[in-house]
């Protein structure tokens, strides 16, 4: 893996993400998860379980949470498995999942992640996660 590690957008890079997708229809999010050994709820007290837990369960329980959600904006998981090494890519990057997420709009993807809703459980992802990365992607008919 790289020096840096990506978990949350930087606002910029979030604006013109808006810019880019809004009023292009659906919108297809890939997500490359890498989880931590063991969850980190250090600055995260009010969610923190009960016992140490790793990475993998505190995105199972982000995920618990999250998939309503989704629903709720009409978005859908399109994908979610197991990965380990590219076919074609970088030998030092690895990653433990992949999940494709589907919404009907960059609107619809702004409303889910701006909910109160969202936002009070969106920690356990924090927690669990080493390093990530979300790509946007748009259908080549859009």
């Amino acid at each position: 893996m790289s020096s840096a590690n990506y978990i949350t957008p930087l606002p910029e890079v979030a604006k013109q993400f808006f810019v880019d997708f809004q009023g292009k229809g659906k919108i297809t999010m890939l997500n490359l998860l890498k989880y931590k050994t063991t969850a980190d709820y250090s600055e995260l007290e009010n969610l923190s379980p009960d016992q140490v837990i790793s990475g993998k369960e505190a995105y199972k329980i982000y995920a618990m949470y999250t998939l309503p959600l989704i629903q709720k904006v009409d978005g859908q998981v399109l994908f979610f498995g197991k990965s380990k090494n590219y076919l074609i890519g970088p030998e030092n990057e690895k990653w433990d999942a992949v999940l494709l997420v589907q919404y009907p709009s960059v609107e619809k993807f702004l409303e889910f992640s701006k909910s109160p809703e969202y936002l009070k459980t969106a920690g356990h992802r924090t927690a669990a996660l080493e390093d990530s990365r979300l790509l946007p992607m748009l259908q080549n008919n859009q």
